[in-house]
């Protein structure tokens, strides 16, 4: 029965266009109006949301960590490495300075469709997506252009603002940029462990060499790093060898299914030896002080300020040659620091010394003292210890420059006759100075040639040669000879004594000038610098004959017989089998000791300094070495000669060819007149001193005598000698105090310098 009595099927129910109704669970399914509709509003989404986030995010400025860089210093040799400076050990290169094979390994291992894809890979995306989900480990599924941009814009955070950054980044920079310098950008900040951030860092910390000479094997497993820089270390984790080499044979097979690598060269490729991590290169030992010295040349020539270089990022091939380095080293350990005894003045010791080849002008070797980081204060570059007696070659070659004469008018020649009487009074244009120097151990040479007079170092001789020549002359000689004008000489006759601060650097420069026959190269501590992979300019530096040939080879002459004579203060350079030519020099009251000469092929000084370690301050080394005084014949002297013989051992000898005041000459000059070789204890003439090539019967008439000449024994009794004016030595401004307030002497209590 149907109908309004409710017998019979109920009828079926509607939608307003009379279709019928979805009933039951199918209620909760969309239509597919719901699903078009859906799909076109995320699109929408998608694609709004995709040109809003390109136009909103920018490639921002590196980060501070990415572009850091270190200093890298190099031998001569320009492979050997110094030292790396900086936080970060970075050293980017060019992409044509990776070895091909390494860059393919690097593909083979990240990206192997990066040249021929996007900057993204959606796809790469999903499936890295999926096996992290699925536990199959995490994976990042980014490109090289977006680990690019993670390693130099972003950081390492795993945000997901971070990631959609690093999205419309790689885009943008996909646009901007080619796939080389992409690549080269990678290469160049991924980190690979051993704290080695970049290519060529890697190379050096794995296997000791460039990025341009790793071979395939050693490329392939630099890759494999880059999945896990700790873990795969082998020498920290030999029990990740088996992970370590299957993902290196990933690497390899990679290479040869690109067609990057053949098949026999992949069957003939051996896992490479990973040895242990070598000692980062530091500052200890002499780095510290090369690093210092070198970063001081660069900004005094202004290559580089120190605020640029500190930013980092310079390859510094340095002039200075291990072999030589290494037997500067070894030559002051023995004749210095292994003669240290426990006296207190053994704990004033310090050293220091520069070797410059005088063809080049090249600092060769450069010896800062036992180790940076124990004697920070380089020794080899300190100005503020007085050079001594090694001066006085100076006021000889400035006397020959200029053709000076003595008072009496008689030319200034090695063989001229001077009055070496232990504190005579210098004598001037206008009658006595009031300087009255002292020579070593008081002793009295009342007529001694020149040339005897360097031999025995004496004060009172190349005093008055100093005011003979014209004190203003003598410091443009040691201008002229490479003297750096930061170095303040005084216009007084104390600059015979040495009395003002100058650093073995400096004297190196003057004796280097002297060896070269007059000709000036201003020294050099760079050979090559880079940045970047590109050449900086270094200074020109052409040989210039700053000082005539003849005066330079006379005073090479007169320093010759300084080494070669009997009783002379530098017979030790004989030990080193080279035809030598040297002075010494001893700062007032023992404080310094030097040791300055040169061979035709090498110019090297050698101090001894004494410096309280707590304060800085000069202090006196009586009784340091296990001798009573330290002079420059001694520790100083046997450093000269043993460096000198190891360094240039295998080249063969060659003589001095020299243009002297007497003529040409290649052997040692004939002894010149010595009237008095030795000291004597007869009073001296009680007139002024003569200055001629003969001892003078009267006095010249144009000076005047002094009063009460001192006796001259060869130690003369402090209580017999007349009290010398107090001066004070000022290692800026040179002598100070006395007549005048420029005199030069010592105190009577303290030994004089020679």
């Amino acid at each position: 029965m149907t109908g309004e009595s409710g017998w019979g099927p109920r009828p079926a129910l509607t939608d307003r266009r009379g279709r019928p109704r979805r009933t039951g669970w199918r209620r909760l399914l969309p239509t597919w109006r719901m699903v078009t509709g859906g799909v076109l509003a995320v699109l929408i989404v998608l694609i709004g949301g995709f040109f809003l986030g390109y136009a909103l995010v920018s490639i921002p400025d590196p980060n501070a960590a990415a572009t850091a860089q270190s200093n890298v210093y190099l031998y001569a040799d320009g492979k050997t490495e110094i030292a790396r400076d900086g936080e970060v050990n970075r050293e980017n290169v060019t992409l044509a300075e990776v070895a091909k094979n390494t860059r393919y390994a690097v593909l083979s291992a990240e990206d192997r469709n990066f040249y021929h894809e996007s900057a993204v890979s959606p796809k790469a995306m999903v499936r890295a997506a999926w096996n992290t989900a699925t536990g199959k480990g995490r994976q990042s599924g980014s490109t090289i252009t977006q680990q690019y941009v993670k390693n130099y814009y972003l950081n390492q955070s795993q945000t997901a603002v971070r990631k959609v950054k690093e999205f419309f980044i790689a885009i943008k920079l996909d646009r901007n940029e080619s796939k080389d310098q992409i690549l080269e950008g990678y290469l160049n900040t991924s980190y690979y462990g051993r704290n080695a951030y970049g290519i060529q860092a890697a190379a050096q910390a794995y296997f000791a060499k460039n990025a341009s000479e790793l071979t395939t094997a050693e490329g392939a497993y630099l890759a494999t790093l880059l999945n896990a820089p700790s873990e795969y270390d082998l020498a920290a984790h030999p029990e990740n060898a088996p992970a370590a080499k299957g993902r290196w044979n990933y690497v390899l097979d990679g290479m040869v299914k690109e067609g990057w690598l053949s098949k026999s060269e992949r069957d003939a490729t051996v896992f490479p030896t990973i040895d242990k991590p070598k000692p980062v290169a530091s500052k200890a030992g002499q780095r510290g002080y090369l690093i210092e010295a070198v970063n001081r040349y660069l900004a005094d020539n202004h290559i580089v300020d120190a605020d640029t270089l500190a930013m980092g990022g310079y390859r510094i091939v340095t002039t200075i040659q291990k072999p030589k380095e290494d037997a500067f080293v070894a030559a002051a350990q023995k004749n210095i620091y292994d003669k240290l005894g426990k006296k207190q003045a053994d704990k004033y010791v310090r050293a220091g010394g520069a070797s410059i080849d005088p063809a080049t002008g090249n600092v060769v070797a450069l010896y800062g003292g036992i180790d940076y980081t124990k004697q920070y204060v380089s020794s080899a570059t300190n100005r503020t210890y007085p050079p001594g007696s090694t001066f006085k070659p100076v006021i000889l070659a400035s006397a020959i420059q200029h053709e000076s004469s003595t008072q009496d008018k008689q030319p200034i020649t090695p063989s001229t006759v001077y009055d070496g009487t232990n504190k005579r009074e210098v004598i001037g244009d206008d009658g006595p100075t009031g300087y009255k120097p002292e020579n070593e151990d008081g002793a009295s040479y009342p007529s001694i040639s020149v040339t005897r007079a360097m031999d025995k170092s004496v004060n009172a001789v190349y005093a008055q040669m100093a005011q003979d020549v014209g004190t203003g002359k003598v410091i443009d000689t040691a201008h002229d000879l490479g003297m750096p004008d930061g170095v303040k000489i005084p216009q007084t006759p104390a600059m015979a004594l040495g009395a003002f601060g100058a650093s073995p650097l400096d004297m190196a420069q003057v004796y280097a000038t002297l060896a070269n026959h007059g000709k000036q190269i201003p020294y050099s501590l760079v050979v090559k610098i880079t940045k970047d992979g590109h050449d900086m300019d270094l200074p020109k530096r052409e040989a210039v004959q700053s000082v005539p040939r003849e005066a330079a080879d006379t005073t090479t002459s007169v320093l010759r017989s300084v080494v070669d004579s009997p009783g002379a203060t530098a017979t030790v350079a004989q030990d080193s089998g080279w035809p030598s030519a040297a002075k010494t020099g001893t700062a007032e009251e023992d404080i310094a000791a030097w040791f300055a000469g040169y061979t035709p092929k090498l110019a090297t000084v050698v101090a001894v300094l004494g410096m309280n370690p707590d304060n800085g301050k000069q202090e006196k080394l009586y009784g340091a070495l296990g001798v009573d005084r330290v002079n420059g014949g001694g520790p100083p002297g046997s450093v000269w000669a043993d460096y000198t013989a190891a360094a240039l051992k295998g080249v063969p000898k060659v003589n001095f060819k020299l243009d002297t005041h007497d003529g040409d000459s290649e052997q040692p000059p004939v002894t010149t007149s010595r009237p008095t070789d030795t000291p004597t204890s007869t009073p001296p003439p009680t007139t002024a001193p003569p200055t001629t090539t003969t001892p003078p019967t009267t006095p010249p008439t144009t000076t005047a005598p002094p009063t009460t000449p001192p006796p001259t024994t060869t130690e003369p009794p402090p209580t017999t000698e007349p009290p010398t004016p107090t001066r004070t030595f000022n290692p800026i401004g040179g002598v100070t105090g006395g007549p005048g307030g420029t005199g030069g002497g010592q105190d009577e209590a303290s030994p004089p310098s020679g």
